[in-house]
Formats: C-alpha cells, sequence, structure tokens
C-alpha cells in the first residue's frame, strides 16, 4: 500500500526504464486482473467471448501480488516528518498532530461498517464528544477524521490541524481519557440509532452521483474479494450487517469497539506533520545538482544516446495509431445512438403565492424538496456572510436543542437537510445570473411533516449569537477550505480567472472560492474584534434571504408525495420574515486582475478563461465535439503526454459563454500556456475520416446520457428551468453532436482562439516556477 500511488517524486529520477517494464510485464497481466459484468446480459456468450479474444492468448502466469498483512506493533510507532512551507508564510501552528489505528479486517464486515458508524459518531457528525473535546482544548484550528474500510487492515485517523508538535501529549490524552469516559458512560444511543438510519437511507437510495452504479459496486466487490476469493459478493450485503448493528445499540456493542481496537490496540500510529520553510526549494537544488553531477558523469556518445532516446520519444508520442490498428477495435455507428434527447420532467404551478416546480419520477417513496431563496437583493457588502450562513445553520444550537441533538434528529428522521449557496446563470446572457440559497432534504413519505419541521427550526430558531460555537465554524471551514483550494487547485484557478469579468463568478469567489477563504482568514485573525459584527451581519441576512418573495420551491417525487409537500406549504410560508429590508441592485467591481498564487508544492494548475458571447461568437453543440477532441487529442498530447501534467481539461458554457482551458498538476506553467494560444491553429487544420468522428461522437453521447438517479432527473430539469433551457433547445444540441462534420470543428478555431489567448489569466502553483514565468502575472501573492 506504501507504494501504490504512483510513485514518491523524490524517488522518480532513480527508475529505471528497464525496472519499469519488468514492474509492467509482472503484474499487468491478465493472470493478476479480476473481471466482473454487470448488467441484463447473455453472461455465458460473455464470458466465451472474453476468453476467446483475451484470456486464451496469454498463458497462466504465476503472479505474487497478495497483500501481505502487517504485523501488529507490540506498541505504538511515532514519527516526525517534515513538509514544505513557502518562504514568506508563518511557521506558527502549521503541524498536523495525526493518531492512526489499524482495525480488524476487512473481511469483518461487521466491524467495518460498525466503525464507520462509530466515525460519525465520534469524530464527523455535528457536535460528535472526541472532535468537540479536540476543539474545546483549542489545540488546533480543525479536527478531522478518516477511516478505510478497503484496505485488508482497515484503518481509523484523527488528526488536528494547525497545531504545534509539541502539543503531541495534550493530543494523545485527550482523545484517550474522551474515549475512556465513552466506555465509561455510555455512547449517546440516539447519535448511533441516527447515523445508522442516515447510513440505510444512502445504501437504500444508492446515489453515486456521476457514476454507473455498476462501476461502483464491481469497486466495492474488491474491499473483500481482493482478499478472499470466497467473499466476492460480501459488500452487495450492508442491509443485514445494518439491521445486525441496529439490534446492537444499547448493548455495550459498541462500546467494546472502542475499548478493543482503539484503547487497547497497541497497533497505531502518531505522525506529526512539521514544517520546514523552503524544503521545496532545497529539493528541487538538490534534485538540479544530482542531474547535473549524473549529467557530468556521462561521456558524449552516453550524452547523444539520451538525447537520441528523447526525440525518438517524442516522434513515437506524435506519431497515430495507423488505421489499420485502429480498426480492429469494434465500434458504434452514428444510426445506433439514440437520436432522441431526454425528456425534462417540470410541472409549473403556485401555491400559498410561492412557485412550484414538480418532477414527477418515481422515487421509491422518498420525497426530494429543495427550498430556493433568490438573493438577487442581498447587501453585496455581506455577500461573503451568505457563504458562512449556509455553513452555520444546522451546526449551531436552536431555541429548542443543542447541535447535537438537532442532527441527530435530522439524521434519524432524513436523509439530510443540507444548505448551500450557488448560482444559476441565464441562458444566452454573459451578464444575468440568479444566485440563491437551497435548503436540501430528502425523506421518506411518512417523516415528510418531521423533515419542514427541522428546516423551520433551522431557518427561525437558530441561535447565531453563540460567538464560541461560530469561532469554531469559521476555523473548520477555513482549514477545510485551505485544503479544498489547494487539492482542487485547477477549479480554484479557474472559478478566480472567471471572476475577472464574470459578475456571477465574482458572486461565486465571494461565497466558496479564494475570496470567500481570505474573508474567513481576516475574521479569524482577529475574531475578538470582530465577532459581535459576525453575529450582527449573520441576523441580518437572516431576514434578507428567508423571504416568501424569494422563494421556488423544486419537489422530485411521484403525484401523491407532492400532494404532500402542497400540505405544509400554507404554514411554512406564513413564518417567512416580512421584516422591511432595502433592497441592493448594485453590481460587483470586477478587474482582471490576472494573478499567480504561490503554494509550497511541486506542481500548478493553469488556467486560461474567456466569455465566447462577449467575443461576439455563437454557442452550438458542435461545441460539445470539440471539448471531446481537445480533451483526447491536443490537450492530452500536449499538457498531459508531452508536457507531464496528471490532466487537462476545457470546457465551453452553451448558458453564460463562459469557457476554459485548466491543466491539473501540471509540471509546466509558460509552456503550458504557449499550448493554449497554439490550440486554435490545431483546430484549423483538424481532420478526421469518419470513423474518427465518430469516437468522438460517442464519447460526447457518454457524456450527455449518463444515467442518472430519480435526484439527478430532479435536478436536471430545475437546472434547465432556472437558466431558461428548453427542451427544444437541448434536442437542437444533441442533433448538432450527431451530425456534426469536420468542417464544423474547423470553423471554431475562432472560439478556442479568444479561450487560448485570453487576457484573462490565473495560476496556482510552485512559488519558483510563478517567480520564474512572473511577467505573465499582473499580481502576485501567496495563497494561504
Amino acid at each position: 500500500y506504501s507504494v501504490e500511488s504512483g510513485g514518491d517524486p523524490d524517488n522518480i529520477p532513480d527508475l529505471t526504464y528497464e525496472d519499469y517494464l519488468e514492474f509492467h510485464r509482472r503484474y499487468y497481466h491478465p493472470s493478476n486482473s479480476y473481471i466482473y459484468l454487470y448488467g441484463d446480459m447473455d453472461i455465458e456468450e460473455k464470458l466465451n467471448w472474453l476468453d476467446q479474444e483475451y484470456l486464451s492468448h496469454y498463458d497462466l502466469a504465476k503472479v505474487d501480488s497478495v497483500i501481505k498483512e502487517q504485523k501488529p506493533f507490540e506498541s505504538m510507532r511515532k514519527a516526525q516528518v517534515k513538509y514544505s512551507l513557502s518562504e514568506n508564510e508563518p511557521k506558527e501552528n502549521k503541524a498536523f498532530l495525526s493518531l492512526n489505528y489499524a482495525i480488524s479486517n476487512s473481511l469483518d464486515q461487521e466491524t467495518c461498517i460498525a466503525f464507520e458508524i462509530l466515525e460519525k459518531v465520534l469524530m464527523s457528525n455535528p457536535g460528535a464528544p472526541l472532535k468537540q473535546a479536540l476543539l474545546d482544548a483549542n489545540i488546533g484550528d480543525d479536527v478531522i477524521s478518516y477511516i478505510d474500510t478497503d484496505l485488508k487492515q482497515p484503518m481509523f485517523s484523527i488528526t488536528v490541524k494547525h497545531s504545534e508538535a509539541s502539543k503531541e501529549e495534550q493530543f494523545l490524552s485527550i482523545i484517550r481519557n474522551t474515549l475512556e469516559q465513552l466506555v465509561k458512560e455510555g455512547l449517546d444511543e440516539k447519535s448511533l440509532r441516527a447515523t445508522l438510519n442516515i447510513t440505510e437511507f444512502k445504501y437504500r437510495e444508492a446515489d453515486f452521483g456521476q457514476f454507473p452504479k455498476g462501476l461502483m459496486y464491481g469497486l466495492q466487490l474488491m474491499s473483500t474479494w481482493l482478499y478472499d476469493d470466497n467473499e466476492v459478493f460480501t459488500t452487495l450485503h450492508e442491509n443485514a450487517v445494518l439491521a445486525s448493528l441496529k439490534s446492537k445499540v444499547g448493548t455495550g456493542y459498541f462500546e467494546a469497539l472502542i475499548q478493543k481496537y482503539l484503547l487497547e490496540n497497541t497497533h497505531v500510529a502518531f505522525v506529526a506533520l512539521v514544517p520546514e520553510v523552503g524544503l521545496n526549494l532545497r529539493k528541487d537544488e538538490a534534485l538540479k545538482q544530482k542531474l547535473e553531477e549524473y549529467k557530468n558523469s556521462l561521456s558524449f556518445e552516453e550524452r547523444q544516446k539520451i538525447v537520441d532516446a528523447t526525440k525518438h520519444l517524442k516522434k513515437y508520442q506524435e506519431e497515430p495509431s495507423t488505421k489499420e490498428e485502429l480498426e480492429t477495435i469494434p465500434m458504434l455507428v452514428r444510426e445506433d445512438m439514440k437520436k432522441e434527447a431526454r425528456e425534462l420532467s417540470i410541472i409549473e404551478s403556485e401555491v400559498a403565492d410561492v412557485k412550484m416546480l414538480h418532477h414527477d419520477i418515481q422515487t421509491n417513496g422518498i420525497v426530494y424538496v429543495k427550498m430556493l431563496f433568490d438573493l438577487s437583493n442581498c447587501p453585496k457588502e455581506l455577500t461573503s456572510y451568505l457563504g458562512l450562513l449556509s455553513s452555520v445553520l444546522g451546526y449551531v444550537d436552536t431555541n429548542k436543542k443543542s447541535y447535537l441533538e438537532f442532527a441527530n434528529d435530522v439524521n434519524y428522521a432524513t436523509g439530510g437537510i443540507a444548505p448551500s449557496v450557488y448560482t444559476f446563470g441565464k441562458r444566452g446572457s454573459s451578464t444575468e445570473y440568479t444566485p440563491v440559497f437551497c435548503i436540501d432534504t430528502k425523506v421518506l413519505y411518512d417523516q415528510l411533516s418531521t423533515a419542514f419541521e427541522l428546516m423551520e427550526e433551522m431557518i427561525h430558531e437558530s441561535k447565531l449569537d453563540d460567538t464560541k460555537r461560530m469561532e469554531e465554524i469559521i476555523l473548520e471551514v477555513k482549514s477545510k477550505l485551505q485544503a479544498k483550494l489547494i487539492s482542487s487547485g485547477h477549479v480554484a484557478a479557474m472559478e478566480r480567472a472567471f471572476s475577472y469579468f464574470s459578475q456571477e463568478a465574482y458572486f461565486e469567489q465571494e461565497t466558496r472560492g479564494i475570496a470567500y477563504y481570505e474573508f474567513l482568514k481576516e475574521i479569524a485573525s482577529d475574531y475578538e474584534n470582530k465577532k459581535e459584527e459576525v453575529v450582527a451581519n449573520l441576523k441580518t441576512l437572516m431576514d434578507y434571504v428567508f423571504r416568501k418573495e424569494n422563494l421556488i420551491v423544486s419537489v422530485t417525487c411521484p403525484k401523491d408525495g407532492y400532494d404532500l409537500v402542497v400540505n405544509k406549504m400554507d404554514e411554512f410560508v406564513t413564518k417567512l420574515s416580512e421584516k422591511e429590508i432595502v433592497k441592493d441592485s448594485s453590481k460587483f467591481d470586477v478587474q482582471c486582475k490576472n494573478e499567480g498564487f504561490k503554494i509550497s508544492g511541486q506542481v500548478q494548475y493553469v488556467a486560461s478563461v474567456a466569455n465566447i458571447y462577449d467575443a461576439g461568437l455563437q454557442y452550438s453543440g458542435v461545441l460539445r465535439i470539440l471539448k471531446t477532441i481537445l480533451g483526447y487529442d491536443y490537450l492530452w498530447n500536449n499538457v498531459r503526454v508531452k508536457g507531464g501534467a496528471y490532466g487537462c481539461m476545457s470546457n465551453f458554457s452553451g448558458v453564460d459563454g463562459n469557457s476554459y482551458f485548466v491543466s491539473y498538476r501540471d509540471p509546466n506553467l509558460s509552456a503550458t500556456k504557449e499550448v493554449y494560444e497554439k490550440a486554435a491553429e490545431y483546430v484549423r487544420n483538424f481532420d478526421a475520416d469518419e470513423r474518427e468522428m465518430t469516437k468522438y461522437i460517442i464519447g460526447t453521447m457518454s457524456a450527455m446520457d449518463t444515467p442518472l438517479t430519480p435526484a439527478g432527473l430532479g435536478a436536471r430539469s430545475l437546472g434547465a428551468y432556472m437558466v431558461g433551457t428548453t427542451y427544444e433547445q437541448i434536442q437542437k444540441e444533441r442533433d448538432e453532436v450527431l451530425n456534426v462534420t469536420v468542417e464544423q470543428i474547423q470553423q471554431l478555431a475562432d472560439v478556442v482562439d479568444a479561450v487560448g489567448k485570453s487576457q484573462y489569466f490565473c495560476t496556482i502553483g510552485n512559488e519558483a516556477k510563478i517567480e520564474e514565468d512572473r511577467d505573465l502575472f499582473h499580481e502576485i501573492k501567496e495563497l494561504v
């Protein structure tokens, strides 16, 4: 497991080509593979085909790829590891303290699922006692937990972020003392039952988002199949395990697991991650020196051999597969693809003077409700507080109960109640948009009344003046957002670049992006002086947001469930605020900043963005095909294959016209920008035969026809309604995709030019690399 993630950058220069090939020959062999089939098919026919076309072409090989069991430690192991900070980052409170337990084994599914429940009860749920004890001790900004039951020996981790290595003993003693107290006094039974309920709800719902169920079920099998060929389908029988665990609440079972695996366990590792300023810069310099010494040790002939091999590699990368090679792969033709677009499901009506959108879709007894409150009239200077409000509701006490009790009630009765802030653009416009505050819930029919009561309690009874709790939330949100901005730097850079010209993107920056992070950081740095202001602003927003005239309700379920929601609307609406407000219709002050954000990482996220409508250009469905072509060919080959980036993406929006090129974990910066700038030349000279075009169409249609859950179908129809997309427009776009020609692709060169050569550019990346290419930026600053 320690080497499964693709290798350590520090060791990659020592890898030889021979070792690389040998590793592939040994492990990437059908004798070492796991094959599963999912769907409605003739299984025997498929197995025969697999044998004839693939497996029979290989001899059986003995491959030793068994995951060996790690021998339990006799006592806790400790390690201190350094990580890099950039030159201008302060070192104080930048350590990470982590306690990690090995737990049972993955074949013991009851223990694994029980610990997934315990992780939530102890650490993840609002008000979870172990997390709260660590927060109350004030030894770090944030506390996170992690459980991985896919490993042969599952792992449970507790981590305090932004602490000091000197607080090790305090960290360990708080965990031990709190766990001992919980074992002695017993866990909160309602927390256990509520967590079991929401886990069962999610298991039955089987909502994997954009990922196909067949793929996700297949991956789930690996948690046991990898370690025992007789335990293939174990993970697909979670209902029986959950029923067993429900019967064990209140029996001491869960407390006994804490005693055995957390208090008495010696197979435990404590890791302190401590900062060292400039560590990456020194590593980079050491690598340069190492490579220089290696270069100097070579003869002229040896150097020439490397040069020749590199030229050969580049030629090989640029050389397309032959027509004969490509035609060995079976493929659909255009006529095989469905011509009709998926229908929209929207029935619009009005109840209690509120617009209702009903998506009449079979949902297996679940009602999906979205309460959308228009934020267009909120004061612009309070925009960032909207993001904070969405993090606060549900995580503070109400006038009726503690936030732990509130969370238990939510999880016991529903599939969750989630506040969030997001936007809908307006189709065909680069300037219009609708920002909304959404309260989203999913609930079985018989618990709908309780769900409405809980939403009303969240809106009307939340205690926003608990400044101690507010500070905990601000520090936690700031910490999580910081991690997200760095790990998803491609999204952060792209969204920041859009905010240089887009009102909608500027709003999103203020509520979830880099600007929101800077807002949280500013509050946290002077919280004592700002806490009353924070409370006052949140209270002000409650009167601006939760008003009848702002509300649109989206309901996904059959007619009988929708009628139950309608019956609740009068009472819900009459409680909304009628307090007089001053509406704000002002605009944000957008400016082209072209920023380079420095981080202590070794890679870049390089974004170039534009708005095609502002450039005087039009959208068509052919741009969907172009996205596929760039992703499979031009950007893939130049940014990933030749450039060495982990990924590269593009998109062209038919709603607001916002379009982008962005790279992910990219070793380059200016070289990638140059690739973007030359993209139009590739498009002008684009050529493909019918087989190649069909391949691109298939790749595009797979994204357009992704299977959707009932909730996903409802969200699709809601999104179309809010942005002003009609079924006819969706069908027209589909027709344009299916009937695309090479000439139509070539005609999109101006669109690509607008994005690739855009004046709007943002990068998050390595400090040395950004300084090296500083001429590309108007401003250079630290991200965190």
